[in-house]
């Protein structure tokens, strides 16, 4: 160690910007043991690294969920990176936890803003995000999220894992049944709530396949037209919450449970980690020698 950069400093460093002990003595030479300088040059690097890993594929990730302590509140959000390696690091779980945290509190509407949006230590998400690119050497994107807010009623989340997260508001707080909804959610995954939230579109294109089906069964057109029906039916109820079986109980529809309790759901979120994006492939042994390489 030399006479002007001492051990102290060093440690200082470390400490202030979670840098390897060679990187911080590095930075502390070049600015001539200015702390301030070294801090700042160390962050126009990262941010530079970050710049350019911002274009690879970023499939792997965590989701973060949590409600607030009235339960009133609730948010939901999908953080990526690109291996599993990086997903379970304690850095990126606890940018993630950060991130879910200051979302109750926040006024975010879109994704700039939650970019913009300061955790509770007073530092800037995308600031944070950049700098874990530059420590972990992965790509990291903050990709979505969701929160409700409720007056009258209450809200629900349920995590599997960490890579299936589900919010849910309730028309009434219950918070047994707002996770037991939720939890059928991540299971079952309902394209929407009720019938009426199903476009017409859609509806249309499966009674064109239903309808060239039935065609080759030779039975009469009103025969056929009852069989299209009671597909149509069919499909509604397998892709709306309100109309599959409720998966602790097959013999009761989650409406039904619904209606029983009082309580109506009025929305919900249900993110999976990946979904959407075209992973690269890559093996075990590959993803281990591309941490060891910093890529």
């Amino acid at each position: 160690m030399s006479n002007t950069i001492s051990a102290a400093m060093v440690k200082e460093l470390r400490e202030r910007t979670a840098s390897g002990m060679m990187e911080c003595k590095k930075a502390l030479v070049e600015a001539n043991g200015d702390m301030e300088l070294a801090i700042e040059n160390m962050r126009k690097a990262g941010l530079a690294k970050a710049d350019k890993k911002s274009d690879r594929i970023a499939a792997e990730g965590i989701i973060g969920a949590k409600v607030s302590d009235d339960g009133k509140t609730v948010a939901i959000v999908d953080i990526n990176c690109e291996t599993d390696f990086v997903a379970k690091a304690d850095d990126f779980v606890n940018f993630v936890n950060n991130v879910t945290a200051a979302l109750l509190t926040s006024d975010v509407e879109s994704d700039e803003q939650l970019l913009a949006m300061k955790l509770a230590d007073g530092t800037v998400v995308d600031e944070v995000r950049r700098g874990l690119i530059a420590k972990l050497g992965e790509n990291i994107t903050v990709r979505r999220f969701h929160k409700y807010h409720t007056a009258t009623g209450g809200t629900a989340c349920y995590l599997h894992g960490k890579k299936i997260g589900v919010i849910v508001e309730l028309a009434k707080a219950d918070d047994e049944l707002g996770k037991d909804i939720a939890m059928h959610i991540a299971a079952s995954k309902p394209s929407c709530i009720s019938d009426d939230q199903v476009s017409a579109e859609l509806i249309e294109k499966e009674k064109e396949i239903f309808t060239a089906k039935a065609a080759e069964s030779g039975k009469p057109a009103d025969i056929i037209e009852k069989m299209i029906g009671g597909q149509i039916t069919k499909f509604l109820a397998e892709i709306t919450l309100l109309g599959q079986p409720f998966i602790k109980d097959d013999k009761l529809t989650v409406g039904k449970l619904l209606a029983a309790k009082g309580n109506n759901v009025l929305r919900f979120a249900r993110i999976e980690v990946g979904e959407g994006i075209e992973k690269k492939e890559e093996n075990f042994a590959e993803e281990v020698m591309a941490q060891v390489r910093g890529n």
